[in-house]
């Protein structure tokens, strides 16, 4: 099956640093980052986001999947759907956020709990995007990040589906990354002397065996890009580095 190509050449990412005051990271800095590449390897380890936008003068954060190519993000939804109409409307600033929840940091006190996660806040203007050789280039990129392989492996979108499909674009120059690693930060701390268990708790996301639809005709087998898939559509291991690092080999 052929695939979508881009009908522009991708912009190049922008150097390291703080894009913007409002992607300053003012708590925690020593968490935080504004290097691309950490940027990237957030946003290609999940293919849930939160979309944040103000309709009709009310905030609405919803959630939808999304893909990366380059230095664009691409948002999926209905037309039917209000928060997505609305930038069909008019210039429509948005922020998108990506979580993902490494672990539960349980301390000798309340006050140092904490949680070990990994963190993407991007800024900027959505764009609706049109044109039909743009918005199928999009939608592989949800596609493949939802899905590596599926794209190339089903029936591609017709006409009518993808007329009733909105597909928005956001730039990723304006963006911020946060992440926290390791054990509770009192290890050295006066409470180390009391008697209390503290750690961390890891978490995963952990992909399950294939269900098959039960109508499905007998003789077709699972794909390979299905059963040789990761433990999570985009799954990657937290970073082994010192970013965000707490504890007694980390900044408190």
């Amino acid at each position: 099956m052929a695939q979508a190509q881009s009908s522009e050449a991708e912009p190049t990412p922008p150097a390291g640093g703080p894009p913007s005051d409002r992607t300053r990271l003012r708590r925690f800095p020593e968490q935080g980052s504004h290097e691309v590449a950490d940027l990237h390897a957030v946003l290609d380890a999940g293919f849930v986001c939160h979309l944040g936008i103000v309709v009709d003068g009310s905030l609405m954060v919803v959630p939808t999947s999304y893909g990366r190519a380059g230095d664009r993000l691409y948002l999926h939804g209905s037309v039917a759907s209000r928060s997505l109409r609305a930038a069909k409307k008019a210039r429509v600033e948005a922020c998108v956020t990506v979580t993902h929840i490494d672990g539960v940091v349980l301390a000798r006190s309340v006050f140092e709990h904490a949680v070990n996660y990994r963190c993407a806040m991007v800024y900027g203007v959505l764009t609706v995007l049109d044109d039909p050789d743009r918005k199928l280039w999009g939608l592989e990129a949800i596609s493949n990040q939802v899905a590596p392989g599926q794209w190339g492996y089903v029936r591609a979108p017709a006409p009518e589906e993808l007329a009733v499909t909105t597909v928005l674009e956001m730039d990723l120059s304006e963006a911020s990354v946060k992440v926290r690693q390791g054990p509770p930060a009192d290890g050295d701390g006066p409470d180390a002397a009391l008697d209390v268990w503290a750690g961390e708790v890891p978490l995963r996301t952990l992909r399950l065996d294939p269900v098959a639809d039960p109508s499905l005709r007998a003789g077709i087998g699972l794909p390979a890009h299905l059963a040789a898939g990761r433990l999570a559509p985009g799954w990657t291991d937290p970073p082994d580095s010192p970013l965000g690092r707490k504890g007694p080999t980390g900044p408190g």
